[in-house]
């Protein structure tokens, strides 16, 4: 995972949108999940993306949602709620809200609103 850890987020990004386009879903949706999960509007995000921000330091940054413990299920062959390393568990919070966009899953639900 250190790999991982040190990935920047911009590399990553393009790929959830590309993912989320093919699924019929919007960027717009994209930036709503990722500013639910950890606070960053859209001026922020794109400082970050801009700024090659790797994972580590993206997550560090972000005020975590208190209702992110809410997200559950599989990601990779492992339950999020159970992973132990916290930077893991966030990023594969993100991975899992991503997946549930893709799916055609509504937004309240995402949100766990």
């Amino acid at each position: 995972m250190e790999r991982v850890y040190r990935m920047t987020v911009a590399s990553v990004y393009v790929h959830y949108v590309t993912k989320l386009e093919r699924k019929g879903r919007t960027t717009a949706e994209l930036n709503r999940v990722i500013e639910w999960l950890t606070g960053f509007g859209d001026t922020e995000l794109t400082a970050h993306l801009d700024r090659g921000t790797t994972f580590e330091d993206f997550f560090e940054q972000a005020d975590l949602n208190p209702d992110a413990s809410l997200i559950t299920g599989v990601v990779c062959g492992v339950r999020v709620e159970e992973i132990e390393e916290p930077l893991t568990q966030k990023i594969r919070y993100l991975d899992k809200l991503v997946d549930e966009l893709a799916r055609g899953r509504a937004m309240e639900k995402v949100l766990r609103s």
